[in-house]
């Protein structure tokens, strides 16, 4: 049933799909669709525009017009939905996070090493691999790492490596990569660590690249925190992979 309330309004001409307002909406509301923030249904929305102030093109504003009632019990049955996906995508995957998951490069670590012994940074080469360096998580790539000096940085989804089949030919060779997840892992403590990558690394330019998923949007956006919080201007640019392998998107975006 329709009727005339408060509800946030999105402007897709001013919209650029940075997906800052996705973890905003405490009801779940708003995802990114084809670069752009869509609401996912109406009654799902409160209108109290609590995503206003994370975006930063002023795409999004509160007006009031005939849609459907906000309705709470919808909300948290959705919310529920979601979290039971997430649940079970962790229950399929061992361990938690399939990120998590130890890899074995050309020459592994020998049985017996430690953690922290393991995932000290190294360099290497190869005639088969793109791969140049160890570790490649964000959270454990220490800022004072030397492969960072004056690099070209790839910040990836983890889940772009298995989706896009050329992800070494096309995008690793030459640069230092870093995968994360922005819907498991913690994105305030990403701006931290990217924050003091700047400060120290000497970076000279940032391909960051996301799936076109809702949870993966906000990726870009941390990149571009991290560098506004370190003072330093970096070419930054997004790629949006599609779930069938394909690019959808390619843009700048302005540190």
């Amino acid at each position: 049933m329709k009727t005339l309330r408060k509800i946030v309004e999105i402007d897709h001409e001013l919209c650029d799909g940075c997906g800052n307002c996705v973890p905003s909406c405490a009801e779940g509301a708003i995802e990114i669709r084809d670069g752009k923030a869509v609401l996912v249904a109406e009654r799902y929305c409160d209108g109290l525009g609590a995503c206003l102030g994370d975006c930063p093109t002023g795409a999004l504003r509160v007006i009031e017009r005939e849609a459907e009632e906000f309705d709470e019990e919808a909300v948290e049955e959705y919310l529920a939905e979601m979290e039971s996906r997430d649940k079970e995508f962790e229950a399929a995957s061992p361990g938690g996070c399939p990120s998590a998951r130890p890899v074995t490069l050309a020459r592994s670590p020998e049985a017996g090493v430690s953690c922290a012994e393991a995932n000290k940074p190294v360099s290497r080469g190869g005639e088969d691999s793109a791969l140049s360096h160890w570790p490649i998580q964000i959270r454990l790539v220490p800022p004072t790492a030397p492969f960072l000096k004056g690099a070209d940085l790839l910040v990836a989804a983890d889940c772009v490596p298995v989706a896009y089949p050329s992800f070494h030919r096309d995008f690793l060779k030459g640069r230092v990569v870093l995968l994360g997840c922005p819907k498991f892992d913690d994105t305030d403590e990403y701006v931290r660590r990217f924050k003091e990558i700047f400060q120290q690394g000497q970076i000279r330019s940032v391909t960051v690249l996301d799936m076109e998923v809702p949870c993966c949007s906000a990726l870009p956006a941390v990149v571009r925190k991290g560098a506004e919080a370190a003072g330093k201007a970096i070419p930054i640019e997004d790629v949006v992979i599609g779930r069938g392998g394909e690019i959808l998107e390619r843009r700048r975006i302005a540190s």
